[in-house]
């Protein structure tokens, strides 16, 4: 018969529930971390289908007549991504889940059609490896980020301000047409891009402690789905600039 006052009984019920609450705590972990990459490259994927159907026809395509005809249309598809960016990330703690949501796949959508020059400029199997190799740097750089034990937020300033240098070394060669220095923001993108995959990776996950459970559980994986997008998206587009073949 157990002794009800030896106080190893406490301890061992103590630790059982502890552990308990662990594996709870890990299991939706996985399942919020799956939700996001579960977005995340459902948005990508529908970016990817848009673009395609858009470009069908090359020359003849709707793509080529309306990106690159010039006309107000041409400048409503190539900001239309930015609005929607925009949108979500200041009005949308204000909206539901279910809008924040469509505002997602609204923005996968204009994305397909604003990058749906790319499959008119590099051929398809340029295409093709750069998707790959993205892909493959995504998964090892956000496996990184997800495992690590080291805080990654300092270099998150850092990969700011270096992403804020990247626009404005573009902007400027918008007017310079300089050659090297298209050769040396593409790396340079390439780089910033890998850096906050890993970062941001690893603030997805810090932010389940905060938000499981909670309402706003579903705004943050939609939000941090988002964040994880666009450094894929933009991780392929500097990648296929820097080895990509023209058509």
């Amino acid at each position: 018969m157990a002794n009800w006052s030896d106080p190893r009984s406490g301890a061992t019920r103590f630790a059982t529930a502890s552990g308990a609450h662990s594996e709870a705590f890990d299991a939706g972990l996985r399942r919020y971390m799956l939700s996001v990459y579960n977005f995340m490259f459902s948005g990508i994927l529908l970016t990817g289908l848009v673009a395609m159907f858009f470009s069908w026809g090359g020359v003849d395509s709707p793509a080529a007549h309306i990106l690159t005809g010039g006309g107000p249309l041409r400048y409503l598809i190539m900001f239309a991504p930015l609005a929607f960016v925009f949108g979500m990330s200041f009005g949308g703690a204000r909206m539901s889940s279910g809008a924040l949501q469509a505002m997602f796949w609204g923005f996968a959508v204009a994305m397909g059609l604003s990058l749906s020059t790319v499959f008119l400029v590099y051929t398809g199997t340029s295409i093709a490896q750069a998707f790959f190799a993205t892909a493959a740097s995504f998964a090892g750089l956000s496996l990184y980020g997800y495992t690590t034990k080291r805080d990654l937020s300092a270099f998150g300033t850092f990969l700011v301000m270096g992403l804020v240098g990247l626009i404005v070394a573009m902007v400027l060669n918008i007017f310079f047409h300089s050659g090297p220095l298209d050769l040396v923001i593409s790396f340079v993108g390439v780089l910033i891009f890998a850096g906050l995959t890993a970062y941001d990776t690893q603030q997805t996950k810090s932010l389940y402690a905060q938000v499981a459970g909670t309402g706003a559980e579903q705004h943050v994986v939609i939000m941090s789905a988002l964040n994880l997008y666009l450094d894929f998206i933009n991780m392929f587009l500097f990648i296929l600039r820097l080895f990509g073949n023209r058509n």
